[in-house]
């Protein structure tokens, strides 16, 4: 650019660009100067291409001298632009908060939270979400902003679930995914405060299994089970004998198996921590006559076809067998039936039962707290009963020594 040329307009000047025209002339850039509070300010305007002129630029000058005289509105240019700026950026930014509450809690669901969560999530519990979802959350706060879904829509989801006949652990479930959409929302900015699923109030519910196998129960099973599929027997052997869950088993491999040391590793099982379950003879005995693969393949498979294929889950037989021997016959409460969890009860129940303490127990079950385990406290050594029983004979001996003074006493009828 050229030299500083001045105009008929004291305070504005302006340059010429070395080669773009802009009509029939070089384009021009235009400046201002002025006094401001002491100070000598320039600042440039911008090119006559742009739509400035002499008298533009005049007109500006004139503004920005009245507002540093008067102290109303900005007295430089830049100082303008700034809040110029800031009212665009308050204007986006409340543009963008009104579309991020305008968001509702089905939206933000389907496009957001489930597509997302369901990795490392099982198949069946992302299908439990969908179905919490589409049959008692979507009804209700589904069409409803984030910001707008308050504590009184979810006591009416618990009214309908309930109302169901459904029971309050699968109530729970369904807070579970609400609580869970609400917390990735949370996170990312939609909504600033607590899931309203914790000022709702779910029924405490005791699902905890009291049913537990005899000796003899659990031998008559094994039998059964041996004659109808020997996969299913050395699980359920397995389970009897270790704790181990099903889950732990169908994904147990060959490198967690230590033959040579009697030990099972049990690696990221539901607690979250791995830990050690020992063989005894009869589970040594059964991964010995099984032949040992590839160290990464798994334990417990089923041939399909020309194919070996993982055990998904406890085979079908074994509910067949604990059908057809009568064990849940009459029985309607779910935590007094038989079940393929029953057999790792049955594993904790006979250890309190022969005298193991709670905290070996624990470790062995892989319990996070040892209030798990304490549910099975009243089986050990017999302690709780023996204590009624003495409650029992201090009763009788009171009784017995108010019969006995009662007796001793002379009673006067004469006056």
């Amino acid at each position: 650019m050229t030299e500083w040329i001045g105009t008929k307009f004291k305070g504005v000047r302006y340059r010429l660009h070395s080669d773009r025209k802009h009509g029939i002339k070089k384009d021009r850039y235009f400046a201002i100067r002025y006094q401001s509070n002491g100070k000598r300010i320039e600042e440039g305007l911008g090119w006559a291409s742009e739509g400035w002129t002499e008298e533009k630029a005049a007109l500006k000058l004139a503004e920005l001298k009245t507002a540093a005289k008067t102290g109303e509105g900005p007295a430089r240019l830049a100082e303008k632009r700034e809040i110029e700026d800031k009212r665009k950026r308050a204007e986006r930014e409340a543009q963008e908060q009104a579309k991020k509450e305008s968001v509702t809690f089905g939206q933000f669901f389907e496009k957001i939270y489930f597509p997302t969560s369901q990795t490392g999530k099982k198949k069946e519990t992302t299908r439990k979400e969908a179905e919490h979802f589409k049959n008692w959350i979507g009804p209700v706060i589904g069409k409803t902003p984030l910001k707008d879904v308050k504590p009184f829509a979810i006591e009416k989801i618990k009214k309908n679930v309930l109302g169901a006949g459904k029971t309050p652990r699968t109530l729970q479930y369904i807070f579970a995914t609400i609580r869970q959409t609400w917390n990735m929302a949370r996170r990312d900015g939609l909504v600033l405060v607590d899931s309203p699923t914790k000022q709702v109030k779910v029924p405490k519910i005791d699902n905890r299994r009291i049913r537990f196998l005899s000796h003899e129960q659990a031998e008559s099973l094994l039998k059964a089970l041996q004659e109808k599929d020997h996969l299913t027997h050395d699980l359920a052997l397995l389970s009897l004998h270790t704790g181990l869950r099903v889950g732990e088993m169908v994904n147990l491999k060959w490198s967690h198996v230590d033959l040579g040391r009697g030990i099972i590793n049990v690696v990221d099982p539901k607690g979250g921590q791995g830990r050690a379950a020992f063989m005894t003879d009869k589970v040594k005995a059964i991964f010995e006559s099984m032949k040992c693969r590839k160290p990464e393949d798994f334990v417990f498979v089923r041939r399909e076809g020309d194919q070996w294929k993982k055990l998904k889950e406890m085979p079908r037989v074994f509910f067949e067998v604990v059908k057809d021997m009568g064990f849940n016959q009459g029985i309607t409460d779910p935590r007094q039936k038989v079940v393929a969890h029953s057999l790792r009860h049955t594993f904790a129940s006979w250890l309190v039962e022969a005298g193991v303490d709670l905290y070996t127990v624990k470790e062995l079950m892989g319990h996070s707290v040892i209030a798990m385990t304490e549910r099975y406290a009243h089986l050990s050594n017999g302690t709780l009963q023996n204590a009624t029983k003495t409650l029992e004979k201090a009763i009788e001996s009171a009784g017995k020594g108010k019969d006995n003074k009662q007796a001793g006493q002379v009673v006067n009828f004469e006056k």
